[in-house]
């Protein structure tokens, strides 16, 4: 995004241009190059204001994570749409989208791939330090998940619904085949999960 689109774009928040002014240099430059004061530059505001809208470097680091996430959800959001009568293939298509995203994430290719000095902070908020993104994943997809009403026990649910995302986003960091493969065997395994025989 040019830096005037970011900076003259009424349509969003002081906040909203902050955190993709930083998406935009993480993905050109690398983490390590995105400076508060630079983001002051590139929006057209303060400093201070930066700080104000995002908080320390840390928290802005977060935020990059979680909007990048709500791209993820969206795709979830719109798999479940679109399987209103089958569980399973909501989720086989639900794990197809995310997977066939992150192929694409320009953004989360720079993440992953940020792994020296500075610029792993971002790394650890999907991987070591990830309550955030799961917490936030967990409750759209438990959210999307309970009209099917899959006969599971509210812990039995919690738990298949942890093992599915916590397996997707293994694999949207270290994929091991492609989205196609992956996804029919996430599906079978959230089909044994997700049976109300069990």
């Amino acid at each position: 995004m040019p830096r005037s689109a970011v900076r003259d774009d009424s349509t969003t928040s002081i906040r909203e241009r902050v955190i993709a002014a930083a998406g935009r240099l993480t993905v050109e430059t690398g983490w390590a190059s995105v400076t508060m004061g630079r983001l002051a530059t590139d929006v057209g505001v303060s400093r201070q204001t930066v700080y104000t809208e995002v908080g320390s470097k840390s928290d802005l680091a977060e935020a990059l994570v979680l909007t990048e996430l709500a791209r993820f959800l969206q795709v979830v959001e719109a798999a479940f749409d679109e399987q209103p009568d089958d569980l399973v293939e909501a989720i086989r298509a639900a794990a197809r989208g995310v997977l066939e995203l992150a192929a694409e994430s320009a953004m989360l290719r720079a993440v992953v791939s940020a792994t020296h000095g500075a610029d792993t902070e971002l790394l650890p908020l999907l991987t070591t330090n990830s309550r955030s993104l799961l917490a936030r994943a967990t409750a759209v997809v438990a959210e999307r998940v309970q009209p099917y009403e899959p006969g599971l026990t509210p812990p039995q649910a919690a738990a298949a619904i942890d093992v599915v995302i916590r397996v997707v986003l293994s694999h949207v960091m270290q994929p091991t085949g492609s989205p196609g493969e992956t996804t029919d065997g996430i599906a079978w395994v959230a089909e044994r999960m997700l049976r109300a025989d069990r």
